[in-house]
C-alpha cells in the first residue's frame, strides 16, 4: 500500500509527503487535499496498487481519499 500524507508546517501551509520525502510544499490547506487525491489517484490508476491519502487528526490519522480498486461496470456489479 502507497500512503500519501498531509503534513503543516510551522508556518500553518501544508506539505504532501510520501514516506519521509516531501512532494510538494507551502500550500494552503485546500489545495493540498485537491492535490494528494489526484496524485494519489493518478498513481492508483497506473499502477493498480492501493493508494490512500491521510492527514493527522488530533487521536489518530483522518483518511481523505482511499484507492482499492477499479470500479466494475453497471452491467458486471448488478
Amino acid at each position: 500500500m502507497v500512503t500519501y500524507s498531509l503534513k503543516q508546517s510551522v508556518d500553518g501551509l501544508w506539505s504532501l509527503c510520501r514516506a519521509e520525502a516531501s512532494l510538494f510544499h507551502g500550500l494552503q490547506l485546500s489545495a493540498a487535499i485537491r492535490l494528494a487525491r489526484e496524485v494519489a489517484r493518478d498513481e492508483h490508476f497506473r499502477s493498480g496498487r492501493v493508494v490512500r491519502v491521510e492527514m493527522p487528526g488530533t487521536g489518530s490519522s483522518i483518511r481523505l481519499a482511499h484507492y482499492a480498486r477499479y470500479a466494475l461496470p453497471l452491467e458486471k456489479a448488478a
